[in-house]
C-alpha cells in the first residue's frame, strides 16, 4: 500500500511499551511507548508515534529526524546551542548526529521520521 493512514493520532491509545530511558541525575527514569509504521520497501526510514512520560535525559540523535509534536510540552538543548521550548503543534529537524537534552513538562506524544540523509 502506497498509503498509510494514522487515524486521530494524538488519540491513539494502543502504543506498544518502549521501556525507559535513565533520567538526569535526581530525575526519576522516563517511560517511552509508541507505534512503529513500516513502509514497505523503505524499511530503512523509522516512523511512527513516540510518546514519553515528563522528565529529563540525554539523546543522541544518529540519523536525521523530523518531529511533529501532538501534546505535551517542554524543552530540548542541543550541546553548545541555545534551548528550544516546543508546545502541541510545533516541528522540529534535527540533523543527523546531534546530542542534548530533553526537559519534558508534561507527557509529549510526537510523530516522528528518521532516516539516513547520505
Amino acid at each position: 500500500m502506497k498509503v498509510q493512514k494514522l487515524e486521530q493520532s494524538a488519540s491513539i491509545s494502543a502504543l506498544e511499551s518502549w521501556g525507559s530511558v535513565e533520567g538526569l541525575p535526581g530525575t526519576p527514569a522516563v517511560t517511552l511507548s509508541g507505534l512503529q509504521k513500516v513502509i514497505p520497501g523503505k524499511e530503512d526510514i523509522d516512523t511512527g508515534i513516540f510518546e514519553c512520560s515528563a522528565g529529563s535525559y540525554r539523546r543522541s540523535v544518529k540519523q536525521a529526524e523530523i518531529m511533529h509534536f501532538l501534546d505535551g510540552s517542554g524543552s530540548f538543548t542541543p550541546d553548545g546551542e541555545a534551548t528550544l521550548t516546543f508546545r502541541a503543534g510545533d516541528a522540529f529537524f534535527f540533523e543527523a548526529n546531534t546530542q542534548g537534552t530533553w526537559v519534558i513538562d508534561t507527557q509529549m506524544r510526537k510523530l516522528y521520521v528518521i532516516f539516513d540523509v547520505s
